[in-house]
């Protein structure tokens, strides 16, 4: 069992100890087991990564509490990251630009992807959809994270959302929240 029910006085800390993250993990567990499954599009190799996300943040120090939430997250991108190793492709992209006018999606609770449409994209595109997305980070960020230019992390965005556009299969996100609560016990 890794997170343990420890009693004792908290402490007036700033910094999310590993009893604080093994919380924010167990509340938590169905969207960062989402997010796990989102990028790694296995349900074995996101069981991994949950896992290993949830031993790195209880393994880091320096964490103000307030951004334990960002840094468990951030922990499941880069152990997804490190599973699979996501590359751009190279066919064409020296050619391709992106249109300037690329509509803005939808905000808000009307904007719905499908499941196996996001299943179905190539790695790298699918780690970008995910990151930039759903996930709101920055195409300076995701190309920190994804070791390449915020160029490609352009054309990646942009060739996902076509591809999600394209497909016609809307499915819920439907995630064995009993499987992932066994994760943290």
């Amino acid at each position: 069992m890794m997170c343990q029910q420890e009693t004792g006085k908290e402490q007036a800390n700033p910094y999310a100890t590993g009893e604080d993250f093994c919380r924010l993990f167990a509340k938590g567990v169905s969207e960062l087991y989402q997010l796990s499954f989102l990028l790694t599009a296995d349900h074995q190799k996101a069981e991994q990564c949950f896992t290993a996300g949830l031993e790195d943040s209880m393994r880091s120090n320096g964490v103000f509490r307030e951004w334990a939430s960002s840094w468990a997250k951030r922990t499941i991108v880069q152990n997804a990251i490190g599973q699979l190793k996501p590359q751009p492709s190279t066919a064409g992209s020296s050619t391709f630009t992106v249109p300037p006018n690329v509509p803005k999606l939808p905000a808000g609770e009307d904007r719905h992807f499908g499941l196996k449409a996001v299943l179905a994209l190539p790695d790298f595109e699918r780690f970008v959809f995910v990151m930039s997305v759903l996930e709101h980070y920055s195409a300076h960020d995701s190309s920190l994270f994804l070791d390449c230019s915020p160029r490609e992390i352009r054309e990646a965005r942009f060739r996902a959302l076509q591809q999600m556009a394209t497909s016609k299969r809307k499915v819920s996100i439907e995630v064995n929240s009993e499987k992932a609560q066994e994760l943290v016990r």
